[in-house]
């Protein structure tokens, strides 16, 4: 059986037709995959706040603290026009009432357990000595400079003002008045 030209450019045609649709499937396949992986939201990291990642009755720890300041500002600042490590360094300023707060958290941690002990120790990403304070310092500018680029990239919005009110209620529940009733033995 003898094809003409006419019949093998047919040929060549649907096949690569039927190789860019099979392409054209599979990067929607992964797209799909790839956003039910990272949960719906992309590269978008959702807000959950502090106060529900710590366990009922025990403090927050000072780095979920300063993390949540870092991606809320970071979120906030991203769509700034600046360098993103200018915008990095903003949002580390922004927080830096929570970062001396989880620095002072550190501090307090070591005279409990003795005071006397030196806190430098070897860093274990690059070996040089480093203490707690100096490697808060190191995650703040770090992580800032990662959610900046992150909100950037996946085009992510900033925390709604609701969301900051639901955290500031669960992490410090207002003080209630004390019911009244009346002709109680308390009057």
């Amino acid at each position: 059986m003898r094809m003409g030209k006419g019949t093998i450019l047919i040929a060549a045609v649907s096949a690569a037709a039927l190789g860019l649709a099979a392409c054209e499937g599979g990067n929607n396949n992964r797209r799909q995959n790839n956003t039910a992986a990272l949960g719906g939201e992309g590269l978008c990291k959702p807000f959950n706040g502090t106060a529900q990642a710590a366990a009922p009755g025990v403090g927050i720890d000072g780095g979920l603290v300063v993390d949540d300041c870092l991606h809320r500002w970071g979120y906030t600042l991203a769509k700034s026009e600046d360098d993103a490590g200018a915008v990095a360094q903003a949002v580390v300023a922004a927080c830096s009432a929570p970062l001396a707060r989880w620095n002072q958290q550190s501090l307090s941690n070591v005279a409990a357990v003795g005071g006397d002990r030196s806190m430098e120790a070897p860093s274990l990403l690059t070996g040089e000595p480093t203490n707690p304070i100096a490697e808060h310092n190191n995650f703040a500018e770090g992580r800032a400079l990662f959610y900046v680029v992150q909100a950037r990239a996946g085009k992510c919005d900033p925390p709604r003002v609701d969301d900051d009110d639901d955290d500031r209620n669960a992490q410090a529940p207002a003080a209630q008045a004390p019911a009244y009733t009346p002709n109680s033995p308390d009057r």
